[in-house]
């Protein structure tokens, strides 16, 4: 398939036989080396059952593509059976467990990563107070800045899980989010983007909506 910077493809792992999809981006886009570098450092660090999985990265020398390794979606993506053809009905079942898993992946970017370093306070505790300060200053909080149903995959069961973080900005917990250029897309912005040029948890939460 083809992705916003680059081509999509399916391949099989030779020894796992575990089906993976790569995303290929051209050396020569500006963007797509920017997507590329936002992508191993945000999501690289993240793991949640909602969150499309990174596997692995690769680049050899300036002048070759880049290539991401990511867990295989059966069912591909949300839009598909929105505005697919011919159009595919999903069940009142489906759609909750859809909309749970996304919610889910939010809230783990925005409050759950937080949780999960959070848990290795009571350790650090035992050792210095001064160490826990220094953690807690440094706790991040993940802005993905472009929910939207395209960039929502549905694995074999059909459960929603959050892909695509090339535009994601990771902030320290409690710091006010940079004025930046507007970016996403049109129809899923949450209006006061256009006044302040800050993305944040908010304008997520909009996009989902």
């Amino acid at each position: 398939g083809d992705g916003v910077f680059g081509k999509v493809y399916r391949g099989t792992l030779p020894n796992s036989k575990t089906r993976v999809a790569v995303k290929r981006i051209s050396h020569e886009s500006k963007q797509g080396l920017r997507e590329f570098m936002s992508e191993i450092t945000i999501i690289g660090r993240l793991r949640h059952r909602n969150l499309v999985q990174l596997l692995g990265w690769c680049r050899h020398g300036g002048n070759e593509d880049l290539l991401l390794v990511y867990e295989f979606m059966v069912n591909g993506s949300l839009d598909s059976y929105i505005f697919g053809k011919p159009k595919v009905i999903l069940s009142w079942e489906q759609r909750f467990k859809i909309i749970n898993g996304v919610a889910s992946g939010l809230l783990y970017l925005h409050e759950g990563y937080e949780q999960v370093i959070k848990s290795l306070l009571n350790y650090v505790l035992s050792f210095s107070y001064f160490i826990l300060i220094f953690i807690i200053d440094k706790l991040m909080v993940v802005i993905h800045r472009d929910v939207r149903a395209s960039n929502v995959l549905l694995d074999d069961e059909m459960n929603g899980k959050l892909s695509d973080f090339g535009l994601a900005k990771l902030y320290e917990h409690g710091e006010n989010p940079t004025t930046t250029r507007v970016v996403g897309t049109v129809g899923y912005l949450a209006p006061e983007l256009h006044r302040t040029g800050k993305a944040t948890t908010s304008s997520d939460v909009y996009s989902f909506g």
